[in-house]
């Protein structure tokens, strides 16, 4: 780049582009969530045959490549306002060296040049001439075309200083201070365009209509090496420390261009946030997914067919075992996750089952992945319920645990029509495997103890404020919630429970948990041996156990001592309310039978719509 294309430079012209980039990636999103969650949910809600399910599908394809134009238009918008930022930058150093040339009464060359008048004191009867000087990048002025290929060494500049200090002219050194910042503008403009021009040449799509996973993995490329370019840009709306308060301070005070940036260039980091709005986070976390699904596909098919007969005594089958057994059934865990997840958004409209937002997604989190998934917005429900799962919850059967979240929100739903209700799937902490000694002939000592529920109160406390928070700032007092507060309901099941009551006894009268009943389901114990200790009223814990299997779990966490002093939440002694139960199982307390719901599950849902006087008890709480 040269001193006049520089100086004519209209960084704007960069921005323009990013906005039409950016106004484009906002039709595509906008379209996408047409397709989604108004035409195909519509369609799945009121119609039915093999017509409508080919349609549909055909509607997700067209949301799938909305969804990867929203994601490139707002990687390439990011990438043009940085270049655009470093232009500008350079411009402004060019023009400022202009101007304190001008001011000196310099004249400045159409090749950068300054040329400054005679002036000082007579040598040999002359004033001292004046005189053409050509900056350098490096500071040192020479009388050859400004060279921006490197800067001078160390001994050259300080021969070029010591130059200026004893040139009789005293406009000289000032001309070469001017030279030297024109040429370092232009030295910076042309590192810029360097820099950029091979990344933004790289920002384009196949020339079909499927996006493959190629395409996706191709967009997690793209979106590293823009942010590595864009640091400086970038660097102005780095996150605040991960608490809620700051968080959703820090986000309020971006500018929608600058929430649009982050999103494109930390996705990852910003759907991990606790206090961030839900829709925001669930963009974030649904450009991880689509992206993680890919690589590990990817990855998947990569790795070789297993060699028959699986057999100790085939020797190809051991060495294909050893290096990639293990590999493959962690992918194909993570896969299935994914594949339940997007799953959920597929069925928006089925049942009437609301838009979903994804709040919280990595596949390499803890142990077992992070799934956060909610039934409707949180941020404007009336109700909204957190249901934590427990024991033996990886994200390879997350679907089980997705299907209990819905089943609560339909009960909820039909009990508290005209209200809005949101149901949260909490999955953010490493489960043990086992709740109870023996189970399925493998004993887990880790399920014994209280580690992996103590390890959770952090995550759980920071996503109970956060939504807490978000809530406030986005659904003023109404009639459902006077308050701005929505009611909550924090539900536990096996282990679960357990985790729900390290994290209800962690706190203290300044700062209590933001929920306003608990509910234990099947609990081996929750660590406190009284409904008060956890921080609510009694009348507010609610207990519910079943048969079967769950009563083996119910004894082993009495037995190892996840009940605080052999005590669990469906003794009387507890002091909880105890609800009535029909379910035959440890896992059945969700069932659900030609779409009327258990009365484990009615239970439920009536605490959750603080219908409480509708709860059937088998005894009442302690007041």
């Amino acid at each position: 780049m040269d001193y006049a294309t520089l100086k004519s430079l209209r960084s704007s012209d960069f921005e323009d582009a990013a906005d039409g980039y950016r106004a484009v990636g906002d039709m595509a999103s906008q379209a996408k969530e047409d397709l989604e969650n108004q035409i195909a949910a519509k369609m799945q809600e009121q119609l039915e045959g093999k017509a409508v399910d080919a349609a549909v599908k055909q509607l997700r394809k067209a949301a799938t490549n909305f969804h990867y134009t929203q994601i490139e238009c707002g990687v390439i918008a990011t990438a043009l306002n940085a270049l655009a930022q470093d232009l500008q930058d350079a411009k402004n150093k060019l023009e400022a060296a202009v101007e304190d040339a001008l001011s000196a009464k310099f004249t400045v060359g159409s090749d950068g040049s300054v040329s400054y008048p005679a002036a000082g004191e007579k040598v040999e009867g002359e004033v001292p001439k004046g005189g053409t000087v050509i900056g350098s990048p490096g500071g040192k002025a020479t009388n050859n075309p400004i060279d921006i290929a490197g800067d001078a060494n160390d001994t050259a500049g300080a021969l070029g200083r010591q130059a200026e200090n004893n040139h009789p002219n005293p406009h000289y050194g000032r001309a070469v201070a001017c030279a030297n910042r024109i040429a370092q503008a232009i030295h910076e403009a042309t590192e810029a365009d360097s820099k950029w021009a091979p990344k933004l040449r790289k920002l384009k799509a196949d020339d079909d209509l499927t996006v493959s996973n190629r395409d996706w993995t191709d967009v997690q490329k793209d979106t590293r090496e823009v942010r590595e370019g864009a640091a400086d840009y970038l660097d102005d709306i780095k996150a605040p420390p991960k608490d809620s308060m700051s968080n959703a301070s820090w986000w309020k005070g971006l500018s929608e261009q600058e929430k649009a940036d982050y999103i494109s260039m930390y996705p990852a980091s910003l759907g991990a946030m606790d206090g961030i709005p839900a829709d925001a986070r669930d963009e974030a976390n649904r450009i991880v997914l689509a992206e993680k699904r890919a690589e590990y596909q990817v990855r998947r098919d990569a790795i070789p067919d297993e060699p028959e007969p699986r057999s100790m005594n085939n020797s190809k089958w051991l060495l294909w075992a050893g290096k990639y057994k293990a590999e493959r059934d962690k992918l194909d865990s993570a896969l299935n996750g994914m594949r339940a997840i997007q799953e959920r958004f597929d069925k928006t409209g089925e049942g009437r089952l609301p838009e979903a937002y994804l709040l919280g997604f990595d596949p390499e989190a803890n142990k077992d992945g992070r799934v956060i998934l909610a039934n409707g917005n949180p941020d404007t429900a009336d109700h909204t319920a957190v249901y934590v799962p427990g024991t033996k919850t990886v994200l390879g059967n997350i679907e089980d645990e997705l299907g209990k979240s819905d089943a609560l929100w339909r009960q909820s739903a039909k009990v508290a029509p005209g209200e809005s209700v949101s149901t949260i799937m909490w999955f953010d902490y490493d489960a043990p495997r086992s709740a109870k000694p023996g189970d399925s002939g493998d004993i887990r000592p880790e399920a014994m103890y209280d580690r992996h529920a103590e390890k959770a109160v952090d995550s759980l406390r920071g996503f109970l404020d956060g939504i807490e928070l978000a809530h406030q700032i986005a659904a003023p007092p109404h009639e459902f919630a006077p308050e701005g507060h929505s009611h909550t309901t924090l539900i536990g099941h096996s282990y679960g429970s357990t985790v729900i009551g390290d994290v209800a006894q962690d706190h203290d009268f300044e700062n209590p948990l933001p929920v306003d009943d608990i509910v234990a389901v099947g609990s081996p114990g929750m660590q406190a041996d009284r409904a008060a200790d956890l921080g609510l009223k009694p009348k507010h814990v609610w207990a519910m156990g079943g048969g079967g299997d769950d009563e083996d779990v119910r004894l082993g966490g009495r037995v190892v001592g996840l009940g605080d002093n052999w005590v669990i939440p469906t003794d009387e002694s507890f002091g909880a309310n105890i609800m009535k139960s029909d379910s035959g199982s440890h896992g059945g307390f969700w069932a659900e039978e030609r779409g009327k719901a258990s009365l484990s599950l009615q239970n439920q849902a009536n605490v959750i719509v603080g219908k409480y006087a509708d709860v059937s008890l088998d005894s009442e709480a302690h007041w």
